[in-house]
């Protein structure tokens, strides 16, 4: 762990504090995504993979395609086993498809890590009421964008990309 992580560390536990704490005094209802946010942006400043605009470019679409795959759940798969299967299968499958067709510009994680992180954020809410997607989906997008932005500028400000890179190099040759 280098000292940037560590400073990253603190800071983003003071974020995550501060989120939640303004969150709760302004009755915003986003304290729920606060750690998966914050992590998620975190992670997508972490991973030295590819340029940090094409992973944050290629989590933006993974959000995106993921809400897209619950505005068709709601609108004509049925609310059962088979019709959530379908969805997650078929957004696995989309973004499988973008990826290919973005011939490595858009990292594959990343965009699974989108969609993931607003299905965990979402999924919960849209069980309770489906009916309420076309606002509770905007709002919770919201929220977790908020939190990602949080945790992927602290992160970024913290962590030398370059130093992150070595390190990582260097834990990887005292595995071998």
């Amino acid at each position: 762990m280098t000292k940037g992580e560590l400073v990253a560390g603190a800071l983003l536990a003071l974020a995550a504090v501060v989120f939640v704490m303004l969150g709760e005094s302004l009755d915003l209802g986003i304290a729920f995504v606060v750690i998966l946010g914050i992590g998620l942006g975190a992670v997508i400043a972490l991973v030295p993979h590819a340029s940090l605009a094409s992973r944050v470019v290629a989590f933006a679409v993974g959000l995106a395609v993921a809400w897209v795959g619950y505005a068709l759940r709601v609108a004509v798969l049925p609310d059962t086993s088979v019709g959530r299967a379908v969805t997650v299968a078929g957004v696995i499958l989309v973004l499988t498809a973008i990826t290919a067709i973005a011939r490595g510009r858009l990292p594959f994680w990343s965009v699974l890590l989108g969609a993931a992180g607003f299905a965990g954020a979402y999924e919960h809410v849209f069980a309770e009421n489906p009916p309420l997607f076309a606002t509770e989906s905007v709002s919770t997008m919201t929220s977790l964008l908020l939190a990602v932005v949080v945790g992927l500028v602290v992160t970024v400000l913290c962590v030398d990309p370059g130093s992150r890179s070595r390190s990582t190099a260097a834990e990887e040759r005292e595995l071998v």
